[in-house]
């Protein structure tokens, strides 16, 4: 455990949230996972102990792990009873950026000072929504992948205002979750591990819509010469193009660069609600 950060509360309690309050509850915090709606934090916890069960008779998990980690794992829709016991808040909500600066402004406004505020974000910079708060040297983003309680990587982005200490804990913080944190110098959008896959979307899009080959032979090409375990429009599908949609969108409204838009194949999928896996069709189909 990091010496700083004793209680965690994350705030929001979907896929992304409830899985980060796992990985802190089994990392030994005590961990909060609110959620302004009773049955999302009841389909939170359904879904958590259905993983635990899956990954203790698979034998990756302990039984007496596992259940020392609920131990320690709170659900709940007092968020603001929650964050005023914590040393750490990491905001895992809708992406809207004028919710998430009225979060933070609530939240500044209940935790305790020398509390870190954290998003998860990879589209909202902390910029953004630092200046909600009167502490906006202790505002980052902390951003986990999907699925967080497999994925290794963390990134820690600070914005021009965000202290070295506040970089340092949180570096700490993602290294004892069993995380390889990834440090940033400055923000950017999109970060480090979405820009690369960013780029290589971008020029699979490309190639596919300048004619130069089927989407099936680059994805083959991407998993049989780079080694990809799938290719980019395999991943497409099951990130979501609903949701590759929304962040060209988002990257754009803060770039204003052109180059930032969806690519157009995209944009005709968007709008035919041809969505991935979650919709039964996409680049593939799995009907």
């Amino acid at each position: 455990m990091s010496e700083n950060i004793q209680h965690v509360t994350v705030v929001g309690a979907g896929a992304m949230g409830s899985q980060i309050a796992m990985v802190c509850a089994l990392a030994g915090y005590e961990t909060d996972v609110v959620d302004i709606a009773q049955d999302a934090v009841d389909r939170a916890s359904e879904q958590l102990h259905a993983r635990m069960d899956r990954d203790v008779s698979k034998g990756r998990r302990t039984p007496e792990d596992v259940d020392a980690a609920f131990e320690r794992l709170t659900f709940s829709t007092d968020r603001d009873a929650c964050a005023a016991h914590a040393d750490l808040v990491i905001e895992a909500a809708v992406e809207d950026l004028t919710i998430k600066r009225q979060v933070f402004a609530e939240l500044d406004r209940v935790c305790p000072p020398h509390t870190i505020l954290a998003t998860n974000s990879s589209n909202i910079v902390s910029s953004r929504v630092a200046d909600a708060t009167n502490r906006p040297e202790k505002v980052c983003n902390v951003h986990f992948f999907n699925p967080a309680l497999v994925m290794e990587c963390v990134e820690v982005v600070p914005h021009a205002g965000t202290s070295r200490e506040t970089v340092a804990t949180a570096v700490a913080f993602a290294r004892s979750l069993g995380k390889q944190p990834v440090e940033l110098k400055k923000e950017v959008p999109g970060f480090v591990a979405n820009r690369l896959l960013g780029a290589l979307r971008a020029e699979a899009l490309k190639l596919y819509e300048d004619g130069v080959a089927d989407f099936e032979d680059i994805d083959t090409a991407a998993r049989t010469a780079l080694r990809h375990p799938m290719g980019p429009f395999e991943l497409m599908d099951m990130v979501g193009i609903d949701v590759v949609y929304l962040i060209r969108l988002a990257e754009y409204e803060q770039t204003g660069d052109p180059a930032s838009l969806p690519a157009e194949s995209i944009k005709e999928k968007y709008e035919a609600g041809e969505h991935g896996r979650k919709s039964g069709k996409g680049w593939y189909d799995y009907r």
